[in-house]
């Protein structure tokens, strides 16, 4: 047996579980939420409890420094010399990674170097990977990538339409996001909701800060929404989505500020924050449309008519669906956000939604779709977390 720790550190959040391995035994679990927020959350559970506190929570260090205290603080550990390998989330992997790697210099290295494709994320896993490393000398790390999972894509869901030298020189290309979730998800849907199907059609929704869809055929992505970086895709807590290209060079011309100036704009000042002008975090935006702020649900329909859009589009790319799952913060957590989003394609895809089943669900794996209806739609908390925690025992045993 052996203990490992599976950090995902997200733009806004870091989410942590300690396993004991292989059996997969959670000891504790847990996030720092509303990171960069002076009202930040810092959570654990362990043996059955819960701790909570607020407090600024600046940046991700901070969140590490919490984590790492709370594990002797609260018994979960003796010492922190029991964890025998910590295993990190790692969004954008490039042309480097394939598969999960040693989280060492070189692997920060091509990671770094690798920032501006993954602005808001790519810091945080470096940062992340550094107090862990000063906090466990000796302790193998390793890098777990979002983007493997995609590399099953064919070439046209793939490829963007510019000219190919342009794509063999630089690397351009659709590269995807939340592969660690969307393939959790994929097995879990087919273990829980299609046992018996020879074949299997999976529309994955991983719907939080970040967000992003995937269109699974027999366990293997054939598409994603996010693109080149994490901006592409659905519109997300501070992110455009996908946009009209002019629409860049247009505001820079109005407003005088540069291309770079304007990509941060468009990475973390847009989003559901730029078009509530209320917050990045969906639960005030959420609050304030039921209350009446014509901002807020202006925002709140966009996203759901965005995430409504790639559903049909994969439905069609499918050639059908058996089985659409709802995750990740926003997917797992607000009955309102799903019915908005089912509300958009339930006439044209033939879903019958047991409505009131949805609407107080959280955090809980559920079936909404009612019996008749011609695709299942379930909620499946998502487990990054766990498939982190496999290729950190893996590491383990092949350094035995």
């Amino acid at each position: 047996m052996a203990k490992v720790m599976a950090v995902n550190a997200g733009s806004s959040t870091l989410k942590y579980k300690l396993f004991e391995m292989p059996e997969g035994k959670v000891l504790c679990s847990g996030m720092a939420d509303r990171i960069g927020h002076d009202d930040g959350i810092f959570k654990i559970k362990y043996d059955g409890k819960e701790e909570k506190i607020t407090l600024p929570l600046p940046d991700h260090s901070k969140a590490v420094e919490l984590l790492l205290e709370a594990l002797t603080k609260y018994g979960v550990v003796k010492s922190l010399e029991e964890i025998k390998c910590v295993g990190h989330r790692v969004v954008q992997g490039g042309k480097y990674f394939s598969h999960s790697v040693d989280f060492d210099e070189e692997a920060a290295k091509k990671i770094d170097s690798l920032t501006p494709l993954d602005p808001l994320h790519a810091p945080a896993h470096l940062t992340g990977w550094r107090a862990f490393e000063k906090a466990l000398p000796g302790v193998p790390e390793i890098a777990v990538f979002d983007t493997a999972f995609h590399q099953t894509m064919e070439p046209e869901d793939y490829l963007f339409p510019i000219p190919y030298e342009l794509t063999e020189k630089y690397d351009c290309r659709r590269y995807g996001a939340h592969g660690t979730s969307h393939q959790y998800l994929s097995i879990k849907g087919q273990e829980d909701f299609l046992q018996g199907y020879e074949h299997t059609r999976i529309i994955s929704c991983h719907l939080g800060s970040g967000s992003s869809l995937a269109a699974i055929k027999d366990g293997k992505c054939v598409a994603t929404s996010m693109g080149l970086t994490p901006l592409g895709g659905v519109m997300m807590g501070t992110r455009t989505g996908d946009l009209d290209p002019s629409v860049m060079e247009y505001l820079c011309t109005c407003t005088g500020q540069s291309v770079e100036e304007m990509y941060n704009i468009f990475n973390k000042k847009s989003g559901f924050l730029g078009v509530s002008g209320l917050s990045n975090d969906t639960r005030d935006v959420e609050d304030a449309a039921l209350k009446g702020d014509e901002r807020c649900l202006n925002a709140v329909k966009l996203f759901a008519r965005r995430v409504a859009d790639y559903i049909g589009q994969y439905f069609v790319r499918l050639g059908g669906a058996d089985l659409i799952i709802f995750s990740a913060g926003i997917g797992e957590n607000s009955g309102y956000f799903r019915r908005l989003i089912l509300k958009d394609v339930e006439e044209a895809l033939g879903l019958k939604i047991d409505y009131e089943k949805n609407e107080p669900l959280r955090g809980k794996e559920e079936l909404i779709s009612l019996p008749d209806s011609k695709i299942k739609v379930a909620v499946i908390p998502t487990d990054e977390e766990y498939m982190i925690a496999l290729d950190c025992y893996k590491r383990i045993k092949d350094a035995a």
